[in-house]
């Protein structure tokens, strides 16, 4: 073993501990209720913004749109929204075709209200598969040179959209999202994500 035991005890008696600088919290500018609906007439998303929901793992606010034919008929058959995972991811396979509800909302987008845009980032890209997706963000994280260095690029790549966000609240689109995805095969994921937020427009429309 090399070096002095002693030598080394009398320097760690002698270490004083200096307090890391206190970083504020990057706090909202509004609720994420009314960025979320802000952000989404910024990006022209129609339909009605739903409460933020954990959905795979993920915080956010799905925008869905009500389609009038087959909610009428669901009602007339008693078709509620069913929300049991296990249940629905049933619904895609082929010998269930006809058999099972049609849907009756439309998921037009994904939004994560977020502090951060790492944050932001994980939690939109996961629903790109079936929809728009986007994130909101504070001003403050907006006017960093991580943000324009780490953050646009990779919204870009991944195809999610940047609204930022300011007091009132006010925001502005900072990057649009894919204009342009094939559309993926319906799976059981899907058709549970939809009929969540059928139950949630029913809830919020009602």
């Amino acid at each position: 073993m090399t070096g002095i035991p002693g030598r080394a005890a009398a320097a760690v008696d002698n270490l004083t501990a200096v307090p890391s600088p206190l970083v504020p919290p990057v706090e909202l500018p509004a609720s994420v209720d009314e960025l979320a609906a802000a952000a989404a007439r910024q990006l022209g998303w129609q339909g009605v913004v739903l409460p933020e929901m954990k959905l795979l793992g993920r915080r956010v606010c799905l925008v869905a749109q009500l389609m009038p034919d087959a909610h009428a008929e669901r009602i007339c058959l008693g078709q509620g929204p069913e929300v049991d995972r296990a249940t629905v991811s049933t619904w895609a396979w082929p010998e269930f075709s006809g058999r099972v509800p049609e849907p009756a909302v439309r998921i037009v987008g994904a939004l994560a209200v977020a502090r951060h845009w790492r944050t932001g980032l994980v939690n939109a890209v996961p629903f790109l598969r079936w929809c728009d997706s986007a994130m909101v963000l504070p001003m403050s994280v907006v006017l960093t040179n991580d943000y324009v260095v780490n953050c646009l690029p990779r919204a870009r790549a991944y195809g999610v959209g940047v609204v930022s966000a300011e007091p009132g609240p006010s925001v502005d689109l900072d990057l649009p999202g894919r204009s342009e995805r094939a559309a993926a095969p319906v799976d059981g994921t899907q058709r549970w994500l939809t009929e969540l937020a059928y139950e949630q427009i029913l809830c919020t429309v009602a």
